[in-house]
């Protein structure tokens, strides 16, 4: 088959598009063939380095994707050759005391496509019949692939660790990259006040378009002092943020007394000053969150086809320009995802 993936750690020449073995289905297993994919910053951390993460090389790129069910056991009762699916990305083990209680994203084996795993940037993937889940009506794949990383945080970070309400009013860094987006829409599709930040006035514009309430220009403007003029002096109730060091200090300053910040990333650096005092005299709550579980990704793909919030597609590549994805990725020119289509 076709795919994408690393023959070694470094840059883009380290990332190969050719032949790769078919995978084989084993019992409980679907084999699916894909038909779009969705680029990731993990795939550039896995391109880069891979640190920290269990993997063999060669090994196929891509977390996430969606396509069509080519074989399932014959006793499947949920699946059948032909129907679309969108996919979980995590394989678990099913007996920790994580997996027992549900919560299967802090499993202790956990092993994700792309990460510990062949991936979905290849015409075909074997994985756990449980792994995949019916596409909306009408998606197209590239929008339901992008429901398997960006949104499933996003829900995660909301509703399952910061709880948010209607009512309140929600601070999301770095508007333009997947889970940021993602935030907005979830998050004002349950009712919340959204206010943006970026650092390109291009993209608050294209934000205020999809129904941010306010926006704040981070190279031109004081986050934390602008956030408390659009709150009346209160501050935000939320923060989302995946930005990490360069930010953190904001995040912090523009919660309003006992308010809740969500982390999913730290691109610019994961040892910001904790600022303690802070912390403990206005009462702050700081979670930690990454992905989500497999019931939360029923969640998600029900709220969104309910409520009709689409993942904003930035550009459609085929699989073969995995590269220009990589390096457009990598450059911050994305508002939303990024997808590679597999099979047209």
């Amino acid at each position: 088959m076709q795919a994408v993936y690393l023959t070694g750690h470094g840059g883009n020449e380290v990332v190969a598009f050719g032949e790769r073995p078919r995978p084989v289905r084993g019992p409980g297993e679907v084999l699916l063939r894909i038909g779009a994919a969705t680029v990731n910053r993990v795939d550039l951390y896995m391109r880069d380095s891979g640190a920290g993460i269990t993997h063999t090389l060669p090994q196929v790129m891509g977390v996430d994707g969606a396509g069509v069910v080519e074989e399932a056991d014959a006793g499947e009762r949920t699946l059948k050759p032909g129907q679309r699916v969108v996919l979980y990305p995590g394989i678990t083990c099913g007996r920790c005391e994580f997996c027992r209680r549900g919560d299967e994203v802090l499993c202790t084996s956990m092993r994700l496509l792309g990460e510990h795993r062949d991936g979905t940037f290849a015409e075909f993937v074997a994985l756990p019949a449980r792994n995949a889940l019916p596409v909306p009506e009408g998606w197209s794949d590239a929008e339901a692939a992008a429901l398997g990383v960006n949104h499933l945080t996003a829900w995660r970070m909301l509703f399952t660790q910061a709880q948010v309400r209607a009512h309140e009013t929600v601070l999301v860094f770095g508007i333009g990259g997947g889970v940021s987006l993602a935030a907005l829409q979830l998050a004002k599709a349950a009712g919340a006040r959204v206010i943006v930040t970026s650092r390109e006035a291009a993209k608050l514009e294209r934000a205020l378009q999809l129904g941010a309430d306010a926006a704040v220009n981070g190279s031109t403007q004081d986050i934390a002092r602008t956030v408390l003029e659009l709150t009346g002096g209160r501050g935000v109730d939320v923060a989302i943020e995946n930005v990490g060091a360069a930010v953190w200090p904001a995040a912090l300053k523009s919660l309003v007394r006992g308010g809740r910040i969500v982390t999913c990333g730290a691109t610019t650096g994961d040892q910001p000053g904790a600022d303690l005092r802070r912390l403990f005299i206005r009462q702050l709550k700081v979670f930690g969150s990454t992905l989500g579980n497999l019931s939360e990704f029923a969640d998600v793909i029900g709220f969104c086809a309910r409520r009709g919030v689409r993942p904003v597609i930035d550009q459609t590549l085929p699989l073969a320009q995995a590269r220009e994805a990589f390096a457009r990725l990598e450059a911050g020119l994305q508002f939303g995802k990024i997808a590679l289509v597999v099979r047209p």
